[in-house]
């Protein structure tokens, strides 16, 4: 197939169902302003992307990748997940054609990024004059990444498998910033920051949700101090845990004990260890992080999903895990007999303990930094009738505190992590400024700052620091305001 105007005008949709596996691949309904690397970026995590026809007047390309086993992988994982360009779903299926002949005249764009992006894939550098305008040499290995529309937990694991697909992974530090999550991620060489950041940026890692926005860091190198869910030296396995942080889960301990001494990347074929089946880097990261047990996939969780809560204050009771994130639902609470600074916690469904544990893990509590993680157990049991068990089980299911019991509500996308700010709603018309403030600084706190909406019915609410926030919202949340009006209390994204 010649990339000429006379043979671009006769193509035809062709059927992938009809077709047989080729090693060419037929894009279509790509968005009308998508660039060739981000059609290229579609097969990189398949293999080596040999060449590329963009017919942009169609919002249509072809992709030929190195050998017919890469592009059949590319189909079949692509028919079980919808691939998406700039948030559209675009369509793809094997080409009638078994090979790609290209006008490079015609074609000189395309050519050019193909030949600096395989310039990177085979570790050296762009050598063309038009390769080195379209992809220059990285400035760093230091990668800064960001995400957007975190619906489901991204933790410090789930970067690692995503990012060693391209290359050894020394070293990852997690923080928040402006309530927004972030991340810097060191490679060992500078080419591979380069190929992840070509792949990855502004790709989802789960379905419509925690969209990868990466940059190349101004460092060239991260100093970590400790190893914990916040930051990773795989080079030093040997770094403390740090002050009031919760010790590294034995099995992370063990990876980095490894005999290299860090963890290396999969294999330069391009595919995943087997039993995660040669699939792209993000979801190959999340079925093993799934696998392990650390975050949740939408669609593939069991019908409740339990915590397991320890290093409380002993003076906690089964109402205060119950207040502590009410914007979860959680029907049942159990403290522990024999344990009484541990808790197991009933969340309605997997992804909402998923969610709960990144946001509540490692977060300050009556004084002591609680660790959250998942339990063994599948539910929370009540006690046998007749059998008092102190009080220590609660059953919330009919409590009115619930905010999302109604599968897929809107009040989802409002769910955060602890923060300083707290978003209240319900507000009688009658109550002032003064009032709020004289209200949340008797718990304990001091209110730093206030400011209204509009309608005077909700309000923004800023505490000296995230504990504090945390204890008012436990102890104000549902607070008779009078005339009916019970206050609603969650945290907020937002500054003031």
């Amino acid at each position: 197939m010649n990339s000429n105007g006379s043979d671009s005008k006769k193509l035809r949709v062709e059927d992938s169902m009809d077709s047989p596996p080729s090693r060419v691949i037929h894009i279509r309904k790509l968005p009308s302003e998508v660039s060739e690397t981000e059609v290229i970026a579609l097969g990189l995590p398949f293999g080596k992307v040999t060449n590329i026809l963009m017919l942009k007047g169609k919002n249509q390309a072809f992709l030929e990748l190195g050998t017919e086993e890469a592009a059949v992988t590319m189909v079949n994982y692509y028919t079980a997940v919808t691939p998406q360009v700039r948030n559209v779903p675009v369509f793809i299926q094997y080409s009638n054609h078994k090979e790609l002949k290209t006008d490079s005249a015609l074609n000189q764009r395309a050519q050019a990024v193909l030949q600096a992006v395989s310039a990177v894939q085979e570790g050296g550098s762009p050598s063309s004059a038009a390769g080195e305008s379209v992809l220059t040499p990285a400035p760093s290995p230091v990668l800064r990444i960001i995400i957007d529309n975190m619906f489901y937990p991204v933790t410090l694991d789930v970067l690692q498998q995503i990012f060693s697909k391209f290359g050894t992974v020394m070293k990852i530090i997690t923080f928040t910033k402006n309530n927004q999550f972030q991340a810097l991620l060191q490679f060992s060489d500078p080419v591979n920051a380069q190929q992840a950041k070509l792949s990855l940026d502004g790709q989802n890692i789960y379905n419509s949700c925690c969209t990868l926005r990466i940059d190349f860091s101004k460092l060239v190198n991260l100093n970590v101090k400790y190893n914990n869910d916040k930051s990773r030296d795989y080079t030093r396995p040997e770094l403390p845990a740090g002050d009031g942080q919760p010790p590294m889960d034995p099995s992370v301990a063990a990876t980095l004990g490894t005999p290299s001494g860090m963890v290396t990347s999969y294999s330069s074929g391009g595919g995943f260890p087997s039993s995660l089946g040669a699939i792209s880097p993000l979801s190959a990261a999340a079925a093993a992080a799934a696998a392990a047990g650390r975050v949740a996939l939408s669609g593939h969780t069991g019908p409740g999903g339990v915590l397991l809560v320890s290093n409380l204050n002993e003076e906690v009771r089964p109402q205060h895990p119950q207040h502590t994130h009410t914007h979860k639902h959680i029907p049942r609470v159990k403290i522990l007999y024999n344990k009484k600074d541990s808790a197991l916690i009933q969340m309605s469904d997997g992804n909402q303990a998923q969610l709960a544990m990144s946001h509540l893990n490692g977060q300050k509590m009556y004084g002591k930094i609680i660790r959250v993680t998942l339990s063994k157990h599948q539910t929370v049991q009540l006690p046998r009738e007749g059998l008092d068990d102190q009080g220590l089980t609660k059953d919330f299911t009919s409590s009115p505190l619930h905010r999302f019991k109604k599968p897929g509500s809107k009040n989802f996308q409002n769910i955060f992590p602890p923060s300083a700010t707290l978003h209240l709603s319900n507000i009688p018309e009658n109550v002032t400024e003064e009032d709020l403030r004289l209200l949340f600084s008797n718990s304990g706190g001091t209110v730093k700052a206030f400011k209204f909406f509009q309608d005077r019915k909700m309000a923004l609410l800023q505490m000296s620091t995230a504990e504090e926030a945390i204890q008012a919202l436990i102890d104000l949340h549902n607070y008779d305001m009078g005339r009916g009006h019970r206050l609603r209390v969650s945290f907020s994204k937002s500054t003031i």
